[in-house]
């Protein structure tokens, strides 16, 4: 099973009223809860472990899970309000802004860490929830007590603008790359991390030094590569599609990643560890199919398998 550890939020997305005033429509969100959503969706035995409110906006959230197939045993529940984001639209590309303070998802701590059943192959992290403590010093605490156990897999997806303290995150995100079997960044989020490196190949060597071992950079309509410890790489295309808008395109991509590395028995780290190209680009092309799907229609709406 695949653990999904990171934040649940509410996307206020800018809509209209039925008599053309401007409004906001409440839509379920998080990158870490897309790619709980979507590998719900397609089938993959998938749980969440978030902090999740007790108001309307929390429960919106856990039906949506659950409505998914995800298992929500893990989640810690509190009666703080929930993450609002709110998103801004231009040309099909999304802006954000947070107001979490306070929140169920931010005011997670270390004594919130459940104990992880054996049925737990995989976790994944990411997101804003490795931005901001105490929830992201939680988030690492797990990863650093699960590391040589269960695989880790870590998708930044770094907003700066979200970001409370850059040094302290900074610091905090390289121990956790250091850990993970293994690292999907966009090409952005890999210039951010290594701002003094001249170009991709040599960023990624950079993160396979600190201890990465398998890294996939995506560049969008450029499709994604794949890098793995013995220096060979593996490159897919992206599969045409008629775009709407990218709100989620990376969480999904992440989610058939993982759900096809589940289907092939590629989850734990032994598994990863001996992972070859022909099996990298069977899994990133299933990615680049299931991220195809959800940019073709608004917002972060991932497919269902039989969608695929």
């Amino acid at each position: 099973m695949i653990l999904c550890c990171g934040e649940a939020l509410i996307d206020m997305i800018p809509g209209t009223t039925p008599d053309g005033a401007a409004a906001l429509v409440p839509l379920v969100g998080g990158a870490v809860f897309n790619t709980a959503i979507a590998l719900g969706r397609l089938g993959a035995p998938v749980a969440m472990w978030t902090g999740l409110s007790r108001d309307r906006f929390g429960r919106q959230l856990d039906r949506a899970l659950q409505d998914a197939g995800v298992d929500t045993a893990l989640v810690t529940r509190s009666d703080r309000p929930t993450t609002l984001a709110f998103v801004d639209l231009v040309d099909g590309q999304a802006s954000y802004l947070f107001y979490d303070e306070n929140s169920a998802g931010r005011m997670l701590h270390r004594a919130d860490i459940p104990a992880l059943p054996d049925t737990v192959d995989l976790l994944y992290f990411g997101g804003i929830s490795l931005c901001n403590p105490p929830a992201a010093d939680s988030y690492a605490a797990l990863a650093a007590q699960q590391a040589g156990r269960r695989a880790i897999v870590i998708d930044p997806n770094i907003r700066p603008g979200f970001i409370s303290d850059e040094p302290a995150y900074r610091v905090r995100l390289n121990g956790m790359l250091a850990l993970a079997d293994l690292v999907k960044v966009s090409d952005d989020d890999l210039a951010w991390i290594c701002p003094d490196a001249t170009d991709d190949a040599a960023r990624v060597r950079r993160l396979q030094d600190m201890g990465a071992r398998i890294v996939v950079v995506t560049r969008g309509g450029d499709g994604a590569v794949g890098y793995l410890p013995g220096g060979q790489t593996v490159t897919v295309p992206a599969v045409p599609a008629q775009v709407v808008d990218t709100v989620g395109a990376g969480d999904t991509f992440n989610a058939g990643m993982l759900a096809r590395a589940q289907a092939l028995g590629l989850l734990s780290r032994e598994a990863l560890a001996a992972l070859t190209p022909d099996a990298l680009a069977d899994i990133l092309s299933y990615g680049a199919r299931v991220a195809a799907v959800t940019v073709s229609r608004a917002g972060a709406n991932p497919p269902w398998r039989h969608e695929i």
